[in-house]
């Protein structure tokens, strides 16, 4: 085997038995010397793979944000804007449940002081808020693309907390049970606040333009929303 191709495969073992401690112990777990073992390999090797272990916990969090994308990908097709928005808020309180050591570990991994967290990992972060993105765009049309942005993370904050609450067992977070039902409700009254939202500033479109063209004779445009 070229040493390329060893090094490929220690790094998938590595990364398969880093995956498997944080599933087991949470983050705070991680220990390298836990991870060779498994791994069955020397301690000193993980050195050969990865530049510490640190990249080593990125790289579980990239397989945890894929399997994340992959949960998500369904509520695309729930229909229109506030559906979608709905299902993505059901399917990500769903995934956290099920993966709740890895998910956390997402959220919870921190880079030493001074350390940049590297472009390709920040862009996987980034796909999972363009997903959210997607059906906040069509409730707010109105709104410019950083505006947007900005509510997306303002969204995602809102689920992510009362689902991190719920999962972390918090004296006011809700019981896990009825967490879905939450969820739902929360995003529920979101969404109908970013349809209105969007009503109203449409409508003000509407009535500046057909004051704009009244005194002309022609008909003030139609907008859809």
């Amino acid at each position: 085997m070229a040493d390329t191709e060893k090094r490929s495969d220690l790094r998938t073992r590595l990364i398969d038995a880093a995956e498997a401690e944080i599933a087991e112990k949470g983050l705070l777990g991680l220990k390298a010397r836990d991870v060779t073992a498994r791994a069955g390999c020397a301690l000193g090797a993980i050195y050969n793979a990865v530049s510490d272990l640190d990249e080593l916990v990125m790289r579980v969090n990239s397989r945890t944000l894929e399997r994340l994308g992959a949960a998500l990908a369904p509520s695309s097709g729930a229909g229109g804007p506030e559906a979608v928005t709905l299902a993505l808020a059901d399917a990500y309180a769903v995934f956290a449940l099920q993966n709740r050591r890895l998910w956390s570990a997402l959220f919870e991994h921190r880079l030493p002081e001074g350390v940049e967290m590297p472009d390709w990992h920040r862009a996987e972060h980034e796909v999972l808020i363009a997903r959210i993105g997607a059906p906040l765009s069509r409730l707010r049309p109105d709104l410019p693309v950083e505006a947007v942005r900005l509510r997306v993370r303002t969204l995602f904050g809102a689920v992510h907390g009362v689902v991190h609450l719920a999962l972390q067992g918090r004296l006011v977070g809700v019981p896990e049970a009825l967490l879905r039902q939450e969820v739902a409700a929360l995003v529920g009254a979101l969404v109908v606040g970013a349809r209105s939202a969007g009503a109203q500033s449409a409508g003000a479109a509407v009535r500046t333009a057909g004051g704009l063209v009244g005194g002309e004779g022609l008909e003030p445009p139609t907008f859809s929303v």
